[in-house]
């Protein structure tokens, strides 16, 4: 597997995790690796596997969350012909395909009782049997898995077999949440802001307006790095004029005033959960905080104004329309909260 990925980002508590990956790669030993989701779980595993003895083997990966539990172990484990239904032909597994390599299991806590006791039997005497086969294959395989889930806990109550966790968990590499890595924020939206604007062949990289920045900044990403570079991508792509830094983003693509409506009387379809939280970037005032009211009111107002500039690119007459003003009151705002394009 070639990727054009690398790690981007300085905080501490990254390098922490990267560092950490960087020792346990030439251990032939299970590595676990938890994180959020978009946090860069496969970039870890892949690190693991290029760093080690086995980087010129095969990387194999299998996300345990994409298959049904019926063809779960068939996809691990392989098959010999005839051995259920639909089984023309005798296949091999993930594991013989990573004979000697990498496995990477993606999702660990999905797997069902039985492709988890299946799994302990191949981690422990290094052997699989194809489903249908009595001949067990010798497998020299290195284990990295991951998931977002706490499977300590999920252990505990007996959803997750704990003999299974100890024999995968050597080393167990846990990577922060976008949110709690100072300066990365910045670093990652300049690196995928540059590379989108080369795509596009701009002629400069104009860089983010300051009010883009802060918004970038006090957001809580909980889609973590994916989400950052699909929010960096629209912004970048959306703006038409390479001369003047980017002066709107945003973080939810489907926000629109045109979008469906949903009575409230309407019961949730099946498998969708009703949810009454605020959007994640929604950012709530601390009124405890406040011991200046007209400051306060004003930088309200400034954050309110700048924003909307940004979103209709400093058009100052479709601006003040969008905000209920004229555009001499909107002059004045400019001009009060030292606003310029």
């Amino acid at each position: 597997m070639e990727r054009d990925n690398q790690f981007i980002g300085q905080s501490g508590a990254f390098l922490d995790a990267v560092e950490r990956a960087s020792r346990a790669a030439p251990m032939s030993r299970p590595v676990l690796v938890i994180g959020e989701r978009g946090t860069g779980k496969e970039l870890i595993a892949e690190r693991l596997h290029r760093l080690s003895s086995r980087w010129d083997e095969p990387l194999v990966i299998m996300n345990c969350a994409a298959l049904p539990e019926t063809l779960i172990e068939a996809e691990l484990f392989g098959h010999e012909a005839g051995a259920f239904t639909g089984a023309t032909k005798a296949r091999a597994g993930r594991f013989e395909e990573a004979d000697r390599g990498t496995l990477f299991l993606d999702e660990l806590a999905t797997l069902s009782m039985g492709a988890q006791e299946r799994l302990l039997r191949a981690v422990e005497y290094g052997e699989v049997t194809r489903i249908g086969s009595s001949r067990p294959i010798r497998v020299n395989v290195r284990i990295v898995a991951a998931t977002n889930d706490d499977l300590p806990a999920l252990a505990e109550r007996g959803e997750f077999r704990a003999d299974l966790l100890d024999r995968l968990c050597f080393e167990v590499i846990t990577l922060p949440p976008l949110r709690v890595r100072e300066g990365d924020v910045d670093v990652l939206a300049d690196y995928f802001g540059r590379r989108m604007a080369a795509e596009l062949h701009w002629e400069a990289w104009p860089g983010f307006a300051d009010h883009v920045r802060r918004q970038l900044d006090d957001y809580a990403w909980p889609g973590n790095v994916r989400e950052l570079r699909n929010v960096v991508e629209r912004a970048v792509y959306r703006w038409d004029n390479w001369n003047e830094p980017i002066g709107h983003v945003q973080f939810d693509p489907f926000d629109s005033p045109w979008k469906p409506f949903i009575p409230s009387f309407r019961k949730p379809e099946i498998g969708q959960q009703a949810s009454t939280a605020p959007a994640a970037s929604t950012l709530v005032p601390d009124y405890d905080q406040i011991d200046d009211l007209r400051a306060a009111v004003d930088e309200h107002e400034r954050n309110i104004v700048e924003h909307a500039l940004g979103k209709h690119r400093w058009n100052q007459r479709q601006t003040a329309k969008a905000l209920g003003l004229t555009y001499d009151q909107l002059r004045h705002c400019i001009k009060k909260h030292g606003l310029s394009e």
